[in-house]
Order: C-alpha cells, then structure tokens, then sequence
C-alpha cells in the first residue's frame, strides 16, 4: 500500500550576520509567521521578545559581533505550535550554572535575565549540550 506524502509543517529559515541591524529581519519574519498563523497577540508579543533575547544573545556573547560568524534562525511551524531554533557559532555557555535574576542583590542589575525570559516566556525551552543553541516553543 502507498503511503501519502504528508508535510507536517513549515520551514522558515534565517541566516543572519553578527551585527544589531540583523534583528529586522527577525522581526519581520516574525510578523509575517504570527499574520499567516493567526497567532495571538499574547503568543506573538512573547514569541517577539524571546526570539529578540536569543538572537541579540547570540549575536553578542555567541559570536561577539563578529559579522564573518552566523546566527542561524529556523522556525518550525506546525498545526498547533511553532518551534523557533537559534543558533550561533561560538562556544556556548553553561546555561545550567547562571545566578538568580530576582536574587535580591541582582534585581537593579541591566543584565543577567535572557535565560530566565526564554524560560518564563516560552512554552518550552531547550539548550543543547554546549549551551550555543536554544530551541523555543510557543502554542498557537
């Protein structure tokens, strides 16, 4: 018996150069998913700020602003979720070992809340072993 090819989801991809301009395209990716999809605004708005974290993390502690190195953004999208992955060309970090954001001695800090955004955000978030790819996933 023939078995029907069945695509279960769509593709989007993004090869983005180290540099600050390059999160305009990831924005307009974005809408264009979010317009397509109808996803909600909640969805969106959470999707917007998460990818906006990862890939602004990526660009300058992943790949320290270096444009020869690339941040790469796929986004998965499937009936009922979409799964965004973003990955850079550096080392990576140890994602597991990182100080409390809401500690009381952290709280007036500018930095330090990527990670805990993506995690409190996302409806899933997954770093892979060396820490230089996160994997996000958000209902819609």
């Amino acid at each position: 018996m023939e078995q029907a090819n069945v695509q279960t989801g769509r593709l989007y991809t993004l090869q983005l150069p180290s540099k600050y301009e390059s999160i305009n395209l990831l924005e307009a990716l974005i809408e264009e998913i979010a317009d397509k999809y109808q996803v909600s605004d909640d969805t969106f708005a959470n999707m917007m700020t998460c990818l906006n974290e990862a890939v602004v993390n990526a660009i300058v502690h992943g790949n320290k602003l270096d444009e020869t190195k690339m941040v790469i953004v796929n986004a998965e999208v499937e009936p009922k979720r979409v799964v965004w992955t973003v990955t850079d060309q550096g080392a990576g970090f140890d994602y597991n070992n990182l100080a409390d954001p809401t500690a009381p001695d952290k709280l007036e800090e500018l930095t330090g809340r990527g990670v805990f955004i993506l995690k409190h955000l996302a409806d899933q978030c997954i770093f892979n072993a060396s820490g230089n790819e996160v994997e996000l996933h958000f209902k819609i």
